[in-house]
């Protein structure tokens, strides 16, 4: 594959440029084997729907036909789980989670990364994070029957966030 350029203009970021090396959707890091795509991710309900309001233009279309999606304010009853599972922005950037490559976070340089875009150094840093999450799904086995929908939801909202498929669980 030749790399290709995107350049993002939204909200958050004016002139952002960075190269697609990777296929979509392939060629992952070993270690990340997320249960889920961006696209089933917002089908399915996530962040509130207010998180992919005004970038659709840097991702695939189809991502979009049937995400779940709110562009005036943060709505939990449109997550899978219908509860409130995430922190403000304000409290990422506190935490240091937040980089300049990606100001709206995981689920940003996860696109990003399914879409083909490399970045060694912060591509580790959030693997890291994503291995981190599976502490969740070790507590909802142990305290939840399996396919337990109602049980530990906001745990399960939260693993869904992060691309594990909680449903499953």
């Amino acid at each position: 594959m030749s790399a290709k350029l995107v350049i993002v203009n939204d909200k958050m970021q004016q002139n952002y440029r960075y190269l697609l090396t990777e296929s979509r959707g392939k060629n992952f890091d070993p270690r990340f084997q997320p249960e889920l795509t961006p696209k089933e991710m917002l089908a399915l309900g996530v962040f509130g729907g207010k998180y992919m309001t005004d970038c659709q233009a840097e991702f695939p279309k189809d991502w979009f036909k049937e995400a779940r999606l709110c562009s005036s304010h943060h709505d939990p009853k449109l997550n899978f789980f219908a509860v409130n599972a995430s922190q403000p922005l304000s409290e990422w950037r506190r935490k240091g989670w937040i980089y300049p490559e990606d100001p709206r976070g995981w689920f940003q340089w996860y696109c990003r990364y399914y879409m083909g875009r490399r970045i060694p150094e912060e591509d580790d840093r959030q693997i890291k994070r994503w291995l981190m999450m599976k502490r969740h799904i070790a507590q909802i086995k142990k305290y939840c029957f399996k396919g337990d929908l109602a049980c530990r939801a906001r745990q399960r909202q939260a693993l869904l966030h992060w691309a594990y498929d909680s449903r499953k669980i």
